[in-house]
């Protein structure tokens, strides 16, 4: 999960993608922690994004590396309402604490669990991660 982690943190877009009614969405973020042993993500709870993750908590995320690997991970998103794990997250991104702040209803944080990564490129055998 660590490497997972740190291979969208270098990235710093990720692009998530989500169900609605049958037609995927997706979406660039930029949002990623590690919080009490799990992979976050973050949303606002007025968007779409949040809406569809509550209808069906199945999600896929897609990221490339400057040299040319990618990521692709699946994995269920659960919601995770503890102060604590918004706090942590928003304090990674300072950035947005303009429009968020931890508590304030709008703030929703998503732990991704029954993950998979796949470590692909088109030099190397793929490597499959699971967390």
């Amino acid at each position: 999960m660590n490497e997972v982690y740190e291979f969208l943190k270098s990235c710093g877009v990720y692009y998530l993608a989500t169900d609605e009614d049958g037609q995927p969405r997706v979406r660039p973020f930029g949002t990623v922690d590690l919080f009490d042993g799990g992979l976050y993500i973050q949303t606002g709870k007025g968007k779409a994004v949040a809406r569809q993750m509550a209808a069906n908590p199945k999600v896929e995320l897609c990221a490339m590396s400057a040299d040319g690997r990618w990521l692709r991970v699946t994995a269920q998103a659960v919601l995770d309402e503890r102060i604590e794990a918004q706090a942590h997250l928003l304090d990674a991104y300072p950035s947005l604490q303009a429009m968020y702040q931890p508590g304030n209803g709008n703030t929703q944080v998503y732990r991704l669990e029954n993950g998979e990564a796949r470590f692909c490129s088109f030099t190397a055998p793929e490597r499959v991660v699971k967390f």
